[in-house]
């Protein structure tokens, strides 16, 4: 039996563009994606994200995921994209992605300062971990990451919280 895309709904998500004092971005490696225990060039990078859960608002999912997937929500909401982004998972996970339930996820974007020390940023909190490494990037880095096929959603979200992507105060 064959899924047909268009007869799957999208799951509501949240995503976390968590910037430092000196306005770069946290950058996650997927441990489930190939090049994932490898050097630092290789694999699928990516902000903290995740699923909405039932009776949760936007706000309080994307500081429970940080929590959840960097182990700290040592953060404050500085910015929200204005926006809700959908977008379709690529034919190959159709199925299989996302349970297979979801043809896709449609997004709500945050920024959030970063308000902890690098050392409260714990990968090993959430078992089994989503991400085996991170590291902080300049913003204009970004693009030169591998973000699979969401490129273009990091872009547009970061046009608009490049205002962020300063020393905090400046």
């Amino acid at each position: 039996m064959s899924i047909n895309k268009s007869d799957l709904p999208y799951r509501p998500n949240v995503g976390a563009m968590l910037f430092n004092a000196r306005g770069e971005v946290l950058m996650a490696r997927r441990t489930d994606m190939p090049g994932a225990g490898g050097p630092v060039t290789e694999g699928v990078w990516q902000c903290p994200q995740g699923g909405i859960d039932d009776g949760e608002t936007p706000r309080q999912a994307v500081m429970r995921e940080l929590m959840e997937e960097i182990g700290t929500d040592h953060a404050t909401i500085i910015g929200e994209y204005p926006q809700w982004i959908s977008y379709d998972l690529p034919d190959h996970l159709i199925g299989k992605a996302l349970g297979g339930r979801f043809r896709g996820q449609t997004q709500k974007w945050f920024a959030l300062r970063f308000a902890g020390h690098d050392g409260d940023i714990r990968l090993d909190t959430h078992l089994p971990a989503e991400f085996d490494m991170w590291q902080w990037v300049p913003a204009c880095d970004m693009s030169r990451l591998n973000v699979g096929f969401k490129r273009s959603i990091y872009d547009q979200v970061m046009q608009e919280f490049s205002r962020f992507a300063k020393p905090a105060g400046a």
